[in-house]
């Protein structure tokens, strides 16, 4: 799942930046826009009580980006269940599907007098034809929103990962998972300048996200025996820093959920338009 504020022009290569987590939201305070992101692989399954579980009863947050892969049918369904579950607080504004690649963004009530543009757009990327129902690609919603530009998307490729399950295991059973790091594709190939340069992503505390037994915590014990791996990810961008100040508030999974063979991950990501804060700082009293 990705999110830029603004589209960014190309740049020399700095790939993906960690940033820390500023574990304080004082929401509709310090901040213009606050945004909640959610990225999850759902592996063809999902009830309310998950959704509900996934977004969570801390509705302090003026948009909701709710990016999947592998949803179930119908297409509507996972529409109609988010809703529900935020019928007392916000609403749909806009959404994209791609087969089982679904991109759903909500705001509060009255989002309708902020939103001066909104637009929705896809890519396929193999899927037989439409011949099978999980087709990998990317969807996307670009809309301006309080005057903020802002992209989100949401896509599903292929990863691979370089290391040998058991020792993977072994580490993660320690709660030493952050020794596997260096071994993460999205990071390496980034670091080669290969794909989202300049884009942040929170440090990753959280244990890898996939692959686990559905219905349980326990990572794959299938013939397969796959490596643990972070397969779910949000990362974000900002064209020009000296506009728009993003504070990242939270970067997790979401692992009270065992519907899927993936964990949710989600992030808490509020933007400050510099400008009127320095307006705001100049004003001096009334």
């Amino acid at each position: 799942m990705g999110f830029i504020h603004h589209q960014a022009s190309p740049s020399s290569h700095i790939g993906i930046k960690t940033v820390g987590v500023d574990n304080v939201c004082n929401f509709s305070t310090n901040s213009d826009l606050c945004i909640s992101i959610v990225t999850w692989n759902m592996n063809g399954q999902v009830t309310f009580e998950d959704l509900a579980e996934m977004v969570g009863s801390n509705r302090e947050f003026d948009l909701l980006a709710v990016g999947l892969q592998e949803a179930p049918r119908p297409r509507n369904k996972v529409a109609t269940l988010l809703s529900a579950v935020l019928d007392d607080t916000h609403t749909l504004i806009g959404k994209v599907i791609m087969q089982s690649l679904q991109l759903y963004l909500f705001g509060p009530k009255n989002a309708e007098s902020f939103i001066k543009e909104l637009k929705v757009d896809k890519q396929s990327v193999g899927g037989c034809g439409g011949i099978i129902g999980r087709k990998k690609g990317a969807v996307a919603i670009r809309i301006n929103y309080k005057g903020m530009r802002i992209v989100f998307i949401s896509c599903h490729p292929l990863w691979l990962h370089g290391i040998d399950t058991h020792p993977a295991r072994n580490l993660i059973e320690k709660d030493l998972h952050k020794r596997l790091l260096g071994k993460d594709q999205l990071l390496q190939e980034a670091g080669r300048g290969q794909i989202f340069n300049g884009f942040c992503e929170g440090t990753l505390t959280f244990k890898p996200t996939y692959k686990y037994n559905k219905g349980s915590s326990n990572y794959d014990t299938s013939y397969k025996v796959r490596v643990p791996a972070w397969t779910d990810r949000i990362l974000f961008k900002v064209e020009d820093a000296n506009d728009v100040e993003a504070t990242l508030h939270s970067y997790e999974s979401i692992d009270d959920i065992y519907g899927s063979d993936h964990k949710p991950v989600k992030a808490h990501l509020c933007l400050r338009l510099r400008q009127l804060q320095s307006k705001s700082n100049s004003s001096g009293p009334v």
